[in-house]
């Protein structure tokens, strides 16, 4: 079941759910996580809708680094023995077709990273790794977007580098029926197959992810977690390759879809 989150006009309240079917978005009387929600018998072509809304709403944004080998070998750091965590602020997410926004305060080199991302369905605490997917929702396209001289130069770690505000879009819709073990996983820029990798090559698999966080910390209903990115990103390149204003970022998985965002520069208010 594909889930998403939209706004339609006059067909339906702003920030809708829907279940889409084909080209056809069947309207929603409650969010799917509330446990009873059904269909409302209005539906709502595909082409017609005016904007793509976050299709949750997180109480936390958890990601992983390095968690494909060979983007660690890219950035040249140690394989991880435990998943490497950490966070992005919840401000930063933003929805399918939203700009990603190049911030004032570190325009230069933003870089984008194409991620499965977990949605997680109900509280999970102490889970065993046996049961973990049974507290997963389903599965959205995430794409890590992250400020590199912050994060590599200036600050020397991850927290600002990765919450400026639009650097977490995720979308368009959360597939709920889906094995996340073996997926074709894709970044485009500007129509350039910059990524291609495949979950099966992630160091640690979802379920393994989803019990050791919540041995960390208690995963509430909606939150989404990150998984990793593959090789390819931009500082790795030679040149580097990052994001301007005027490009287009597509990131792709297979079974979900495709998130697309256009980049544009922030504009500060004289």
């Amino acid at each position: 079941m594909k889930y998403l989150k939209v706004v339609t006009g006059l067909t339906g309240p702003a920030g809708s759910y829907g279940i889409l079917k084909g080209e056809t978005i069947y309207l929603l009387d409650h969010s799917p996580f509330s446990g009873s929600a059904e269909e409302t018998g209005v539906s709502v072509p595909l082409v017609e809708v005016k904007r793509f809304l976050p299709p949750v709403e997180p109480p936390n944004i958890i990601a992983l680094g390095l968690n494909y080998v060979e983007h660690a070998k890219e950035g040249k750091w140690d394989l991880p023995l435990a998943p490497v965590i950490f966070l992005k602020a919840t401000t930063s997410l933003a929805g399918h077709l939203a700009s990603i926004i190049l911030p004032a305060e570190a325009p230069s080199e933003v870089d984008y990273e194409v991620e499965l991302t977990i949605v997680i369905g109900k509280e999970a605490k102490n889970v065993p790794e046996e049961k973990a997917l049974d507290y997963v929702f389903g599965y959205t396209c995430g794409n890590d977007v992250s400020a590199r001289d912050c994060q590599m130069r200036t600050d020397k770690q991850w927290a600002r580098a990765k919450s400026f505000d639009t650097f977490a879009p995720t979308g368009p819709v959360i597939e709920t029926e889906l094995d996340p073990s073996g997926l074709a996983v894709q970044s485009r820029l500007n129509g350039k197959v910059m990524q291609a990798g495949n979950t099966r090559d992630l160091i640690f698999k979802v379920p393994a992810i989803v019990s050791y966080l919540s041995r960390q910390m208690t995963l509430l209903p909606q939150t989404l977690i990150m998984t990793g990115t593959p090789p390819g990103v931009g500082f790795a390149r030679k040149p580097p390759v990052f994001l301007k204003p005027g490009d287009r970022i597509e990131v792709q998985i297979e079974g979900i879809g495709i998130l697309i965002n256009p980049v544009a520069q922030e504009r500060h208010c004289e």
